[in-house]
C-alpha cells in the first residue's frame, strides 16, 4: 500500500513555530546560527509520513498508525488531513465509544469513497462475549466496508485465549472479511510475543512498548523471537503513561526534555523516535485527537535523523530512576500474588486512561466492563504480598484504593 501525498506535511521547524515552542527550544539550547549548525547534524526528512513492512504479511503500513479512540464522528477534518500526511493505517474497535469510533471512519468514508483503498484499515473485538462472526458484520457495517485489513482480538493476557479463534479466523479470511489476523496485547506482553511467535497463524501482535520495558530481556527476547518468525509488530502506549502522579524527580527526564529541545523535538516526540530506532516495530500506534498532536506526530516521523547513544543512555536511566511510577504490565506477578482476587494491571490501566490521558469517560467506561465482584472487592484485598512482589515497587494499595474512589 503504497502512496505519495500531495502535501510535503510539516517541517520540525513549521510543527516548532505553530504550537509555540520555537522561543523555548531557543533558550534551552544555548546556541544559535552557525553555531548550532556545526553542533549538530542536518535533520533528514521524508516527504511524507514513511512506511514499513509489517513482518511477512507483504503490507507496507505507515510508521505513524490514528488510534481512532477518539471522537472521529466530529474529527473528520482531523482523519481528513492525517490521510493527507501519509497516516494511512488506522486503528478502532468495537469498543470505542460503543462502535462510535467505527462509524465515525464509516461516515469518512462513505464522503471519501477512494480513501478506502489508501488506508490500511485495523478493527477489534473483545473476545469475551461470543457472537464473533455477527460482531464483525456489525463492524464492518459502521465503518461502511467489505474488510478490513488486519483484525485483532483485543487485549489479551495470555496467548491460551487466543486457542479458539484460529479456525474462525481462517474462515473469515476465507470470507474475504479480514486480510491477516493477531491481538493487541497490555498485560503479560512478553510471554504473549513469545507464544505468538510460535503459531503460524497469527500475523501481527499490537503490544504495549516503550523506552520503559523495551530494554529488558525479557520483552528484547520476545521481539526478536517475533521478529524471526515474520510476525507484524505495532507499538502502543510509548508515552509510557503512569497510573498515579508522577512521584520521583529524574535528572535523566530534564537531561531529555533539554537535549531534544536543543534539537528541535519535544520530549513526547523523543518518545516515538526512540521507539521508532526498533526497525522491528513497524508502526506505532498514538491516539491522536486534535491536529495538534498529530502535525507533532507527523513532523516526529517525517524527520529521519537517528538518535544517539547518549540519548538512549538517557532514556534508560530516565527508566531506572522512576520505574515505580510507572506498570510494566506484568500482570500475571500481582494478580497470582493476590490469588487472583483482582487483575490489578487492569485497573492500572484505567487509572492511566484517567490520569494521564484525560479520558476519564474511557477510564470509567473501560473500569465498568471489570465484573462486578471485582470492583466490590477492590479495597479488601491484602495488596501488601502483590507490593512485595512487584519488580516496579508500587504502591499498589494506595492506587486500588484510589481507582475505587475515582472510577466507580
Amino acid at each position: 500500500m503504497s502512496r505519495k501525498s500531495k502535501d510535503t506535511g510539516l517541517t520540525r521547524r513549521e510543527f516548532v513555530k505553530t504550537v509555540g515552542l520555537a522561543g523555548a527550544a531557543a533558550m534551552g539550547a544555548g546556541v544559535t546560527g552557525a553555531a548550532a549548525a556545526t553542533e549538530q547534524p542536518a535533520a533528514v526528512k521524508a516527504a511524507t509520513v514513511p512506511q514499513r513492512k509489517l513482518g511477512n504479511t507483504g503490507a507496507e503500513v505507515s510508521v505513524l498508525n490514528l488510534g481512532c479512540m477518539i471522537d472521529t464522528l466530529n474529527n473528520q477534518l482531523l482523519l481528513k488531513q492525517a490521510l493527507k500526511w501519509g497516516v494511512t493505517m488506522w486503528d478502532t474497535a468495537e469498543a470505542y465509544g460503543n462502535g462510535l469510533s467505527e462509524e465515525g471512519i464509516g461516515r469518512f468514508l462513505s464522503r471519501n469513497p477512494g480513501a478506502r483503498k489508501e488506508l490500511f484499515l485495523v478493527t477489534k473485538l473483545q473476545p469475551k462475549g461470543g457472537n464473533y462472526t455477527e460482531r464483525l458484520n456489525k463492524s464492518l457495517k459502521r465503518l461502511q466496508t467489505d474488510y478490513v485489513d488486519l483484525f485483532f482480538v483485543h487485549n489479551i493476557s495470555g496467548i491460551s485465549e487466543m486457542t479458539p479463534f484460529k479456525e474462525w479466523a481462517a474462515e473469515m479470511k476465507k470470507a474475504g472479511k479480514f486480510k491477516f489476523f493477531g491481538f493487541s496485547t497490555h498485560t503479560n506482553m512478553e510471554d504473549c510475543l513469545l507464544g505468538a511467535a510460535k503459531l503460524d497463524w497469527i500475523d501481527a501482535v499490537m503490544t504495549t512498548y516503550n523506552f520503559r520495558v523495551m530494554n529488558t530481556p525479557e520483552m528484547q527476547a520476545a521481539v526478536n523471537a517475533c521478529a524471526q518468525a515474520g510476525t507484524g509488530l505495532i507499538a502502543m502506549k510509548t508515552m509510557a503513561a503512569r497510573p498515579g502522579a508522577e512521584k520521583i524527580a529524574s535528572e535523566a527526564k530534564l537531561e531529555i526534555a533539554q537535549r531534544f529541545l536543543e534539537r528541535g523535538f519535544t520530549d513526547k516526540q523523543a518518545k516515538l523516535k526512540v521507539v521508532w530506532e526498533n526497525p522491528n516495530i513497524a508502526s506505532i500506534c498514538s491516539q491522536m485527537p486534535n491536529l495538534t498532536i498529530l502535525s507533532a506526530n507527523v513532523a516526529a516521523a517525517r524527520d529521519l535523523t537517528k538518535l544517539g547513544l547518549e540519548e538512549f543512555d538517557s532514556f534508560r536511566q530516565y527508566a531506572l530512576e522512576t520505574k515505580a511510577d510507572y506498570c510494566a504490565g506484568c500482570g500475571k506477578i500481582c494478580q497470582e500474588a493476590v490469588g487472583g482476587a483482582v487483575p490489578v494491571s487492569e485497573v492500572m490501566r484505567c487509572l492511566m486512561y484517567h490520569r494521564e490521558y484525560g479520558e476519564p469517560e474511557i477510564a470509567r467506561m473501560t473500569f465498568a466492563g471489570l465484573p462486578p465482584e471485582i470492583r466490590r472487592r477492590l479495597t479488601e484485598v491484602d495488596y501488601s504480598p502483590a507490593e512485595r512482589a512487584c519488580p516496579q515497587g508500587l504502591a499498589i494499595a494506595a492506587l486500588m484504593r484510589q481507582a475505587s474512589e475515582t472510577l466507580a
